[in-house]
């Protein structure tokens, strides 16, 4: 699968987030939607911070399984906007591998990115 395929498949999964229980369509708050994906991270650096088990899959690191439900909520948000995610990715990691900014020179010029 490319990643529009994920991007339609998770929003599929969770189409009764986007209609109420009549099934109308609901019209989602990008602003909660983008944060929701930043309250996932929060959950992933505290499983970090305290080296934690995943509550609901104790099999797995609470860390790794907070990331996986950012991607999730990132997925479902693009296959609701219809974003061609494959493109983007691939053009963007084409361009991050040429960016002067992102070498070890200019990072360590004064005022150079940090991280």
């Amino acid at each position: 699968m490319i990643l529009n395929d994920y991007c339609r498949e998770v929003h599929e999964a969770n189409q009764h987030w986007w209609h109420d229980q009549h099934g109308v369509k609901i019209d989602r708050n990008i602003g909660e939607l983008l944060m929701l994906c930043v309250s996932e991270l929060s959950e992933a650096l505290e499983g970090h911070r305290k080296n934690l088990k995943d509550d609901k899959l104790p099999q797995y690191d609470m860390f790794d399984v907070e990331l996986v439900d950012c991607v999730i909520r990132i997925f479902d948000l693009a296959g609701a906007k219809n974003i061609d995610f494959e493109n983007i990715y691939r053009d963007k990691m084409a361009f991050n591998a040429k960016r002067k900014d992102h070498t070890w020179e200019a990072r360590l010029k004064k005022g150079g990115k940090k991280y």
